[in-house]
């Protein structure tokens, strides 16, 4: 019985019951995507130990090709979404129930097919500012105006991977259902750094005195968004171009009138790749034709769930699973948590990551970032319109907005530490504790208008 046979209603019992039978008695499965759908999308609809314990009860049924049927399944939801019965310790409680009464019965050859000894710790998932230990190759430069694009765009994205990775199943659940990321750290980390970035970029811009540096840091910038659409980072590169978008950026006539026209060319392409018209159309064209490793738009996809949400029931005569809402969600997120999985080839210099940290965790207002702008290029007759307020971006971020990196001392020092001990470990060249001036104001430069950076300690 297939999710055809189903129909577009069925009580729970009636689709684990259908999964089941989708397994013959040496485990292969049919073709159909229902076992997968549902084990994917179960806790929209009830928690995974109650799911463990209906497959529990129905275990007891006295027909041992059934129980069998079932073992075949559980083993599938192992193999198919690992992280779960290894983070859910009352999964872990249950799946041990059933090997031992599988064991109880005499059934030694179920037993091996619900094995979770072998699998690996997902415990990083927790871990909000959990960090990898990478070896670092070589000295790393600390200087934005001496990195290469695309050194900028490979950091960016490990830090972005990291971040979206994180995401669980009820992390996007809790957001679409709720409307907000209370209590949801890990969508909130995700959607603050986003912003980081887009204020950062802003920032650097603003931090140069002359409308040609300004132009050169947006030049370097446009050049980064192209490196990160080689790598199918979407996201970053959402954030990159919103952050160049920006009223406190885009009404700098002085500074764009010392754009080449390529720059200007380049830039309008990537405003219009991840540009918001037919709903997102661009995008999701050249997202479709990505294959292997890339980072999705995470604002463009949590609106689709949000829209299906709104239009469709979770239930149908109370008692009854919506089948066409669970398909209909499971497309969007099945294709999320697949991507979380994907493989990447980068090898960052953990002193830069730890640099960009610190830089996108630093917090500034909309408001103060545009009198920036102002005191830089003030209004004039030559452009009397310039509102007092910043305008919404050209690029619409208001899935991302009113979420701020909320400065946590403890978290600020301890990046501070291990950025002191990067600096001195590639700009002390003489190990005499000491570091020279020119290289104290270069780094300093990655932290425009951070007043107490300027008055640290030039000594350790």
């Amino acid at each position: 019985m297939g999710s055809n046979t189903l129909g577009k209603a069925a009580t729970l019992d009636e689709l684990l019951n259908a999964c089941i039978e989708m397994f013959d008695d040496k485990g292969n499965q049919c073709s159909s995507h229902l076992p997968r759908t549902f084990l994917l999308m179960h806790r929209w609809y009830l928690p995974s130990t109650e799911l463990a314990g209906k497959l529990l009860d129905a275990n007891g049924e006295n027909c041992n090709e059934f129980r069998l049927k079932i073992c075949y399944f559980m083993r599938y939801w192992i193999l198919e979404f690992p992280a779960e019965f290894n983070l859910d310790l009352g999964l872990i409680r249950l799946t041990e129930e059933f090997r031992e009464v599988a064991s109880q019965l005499g059934y030694e050859d179920h037993i091996h097919l619900i094995d979770i000894s072998s699998i690996p710790s997902y415990d990083w998932m927790r871990r909000v500012t959990q960090r990898k230990k990478i070896s670092k190759k070589g000295k790393a430069c600390l200087l934005f105006d001496h990195l290469e694009p695309i050194e900028l765009a490979e950091h960016l994205t490990f830090l972005e991977h990291k971040s979206f990775r994180r995401i669980s199943f009820t992390d996007y659940q809790s957001y679409v259902i709720r409307g907000c990321l209370e209590n949801n750290p890990t969508l909130e980390r995700s959607i603050a750094l986003f912003n980081g970035i887009s204020k950062w970029v802003q920032l650097m811009v603003l931090s140069k005195p002359t409308p040609q540096q300004r132009a050169e840091v947006i030049t370097k910038f446009i050049n980064v968004a192209q490196k990160l659409l080689h790598l199918q980072n979407f996201n970053t590169l959402m954030a990159v171009v919103g952050g160049l978008s920006h009223s406190s950026i885009s009404r700098l006539k002085e500074t764009h009138s010392h754009l080449s026209s390529e720059v200007t060319k380049d830039w309008n392409e990537m405003t219009e790749l991840v540009s918001s018209n037919g709903n997102y159309c661009n995008y999701r064209k050249a997202f479709a034709d990505c294959v292997g490793f890339k980072i999705p738009i995470l604002g463009v996809h949590l609106k689709d769930l949000i829209a299906v949400h709104v239009i469709f029931p979770d239930w149908i005569d109370e008692n009854k699973v919506n089948i066409v809402k669970m398909q209909q969600l499971s497309i969007t997120l099945s294709e999320l948590v697949s991507l979380q999985t994907a493989s990447h080839h980068l090898e960052p210099n953990m002193d830069l990551i730890n640099l960009l940290t610190l830089s996108l965790d630093l917090y500034h207002t909309e408001d103060d970032i545009y009198k920036l702008s102002l005191v830089l290029e003030p209004r004039n007759s030559k452009s009397p319109t310039s509102p007092t307020t910043p305008n919404k971006p050209v690029v619409p971020l208001e899935w991302a907005s009113g979420v701020v990196p909320k400065p946590d001392p403890t978290v600020i020092n301890k990046h501070i530490r291990k950025l002191v001990d990067s600096v001195f470990r590639n700009y002390d060249h003489d190990h005499d504790g000491y570091i020279s001036q020119e290289d104290f104001e270069s780094i300093a430069a990655n932290f425009p208008f951070l007043d107490s950076f300027c008055v640290l300690d030039k000594d350790q």
